[in-house]
């Protein structure tokens, strides 16, 4: 459910063999036209038998909602059509009107295949989750499901931690970063984990400094313990405890570009792992 539910406006249903991912956009794009509106949406996503299509033609008739469908299937999309005509429900078709004019044209039936499209775009698809992931994973952000990370990457406040999870994000790899803070513990769900998937910043104290100071300065901080030469020497003598006692991989980035300090991490965790270095992925 996109929306909140409302008493006063029937609800739309889109119905896909797929994912419905199309059929949503086009309907939250005609939706933000009536913003003074909350319009309930029920996807029924991945519909490959008739009683599937009979179920939530019955539901829209009884909500007394409209159908907006993307079914590739022909036989599918006209049992959808008749149906919801009996029913008198109205049906929006998305893809039929096109299917018939397009196989007049060309001289060729389409191949009828839900989430093809996907299929044939799923390294774009897989970028896209990945970024989701990395944004939603950053800076000890829902560990909870931490397994679900390709990487994970460890590090004192302002050694790179962010902008390298964004790059490798890019390159369709799921990263969550934790930050090392003295005298706060780290997320038990780090220590359950692959420690082969866990990547440790290491970076100079010099350069920790100077990134430190910058920060300090652009955010007017004032005087605090976060640029504090014993606090940060010390912070990096726990970072180097926490990765040698646990058998972290050690990535260090001082003078190093984020370009290469990600393709460290790529080649290390691709020989470990091999095809399965990007884990839940399509077909899990």
């Amino acid at each position: 459910m996109n929306r909140n539910m409302s008493n006063d406006v029937p609800p739309i249903y889109i119905v896909s063999g797929g994912s419905g991912e199309s059929g949503e956009r086009v309907v939250e794009t005609v939706l933000v036209q009536f913003p003074d509106f909350q319009v309930p949406i029920i996807k029924a996503d991945y519909v490959r038998q008739e009683e599937e299509i009979r179920d939530v033609v019955d539901q829209a008739s009884t909500t007394k909602g409209i159908i907006v469908h993307t079914m590739v299937d022909g036989g599918l999309r006209n049992l959808l059509i008749r149906y919801a005509q009996e029913m008198s429900v109205e049906a929006i078709d998305l893809m039929g009107p096109l299917f018939d004019r397009l196989t007049r044209i060309l001289g060729q039936k389409p191949k009828e295949q839900p989430g093809l499209y996907r299929i044939l775009h799923q390294s774009y698809f897989d970028r896209v989750d990945a970024i989701e992931f990395t944004m939603n994973h950053d800076d000890g952000k829902n560990t909870h499901d931490l397994h679900l990370a390709d990487i994970i990457i460890i590090g004192v406040s302002r050694s790179g931690k962010t902008p390298l999870s964004m790059y490798l994000a890019v390159l369709g790899w799921k990263v969550a970063n934790i930050p090392i803070i003295l005298d706060s513990p780290l997320p038990s769900e780090l220590f359950e984990i692959d420690p082969r998937r866990v990547f440790g910043l290491d970076i100079d104290y010099e350069r920790l400094a100077v990134h430190r100071k910058e920060r300090q300065k652009r955010l007017n901080m004032g005087v605090s313990t976060y640029t504090d030469p014993t606090i940060v020497f010390n912070e990096l003598e726990e970072a180097d405890k926490i990765y040698n006692n646990n058998h972290f991989s050690v990535i260090r980035i001082s003078d190093k570009a984020i370009e290469s300090s990600a393709g460290d991490i790529i080649d290390i965790i691709t020989r470990r792992f091999g095809d399965k270095a990007k884990i839940n992925r399509h077909g899990k």
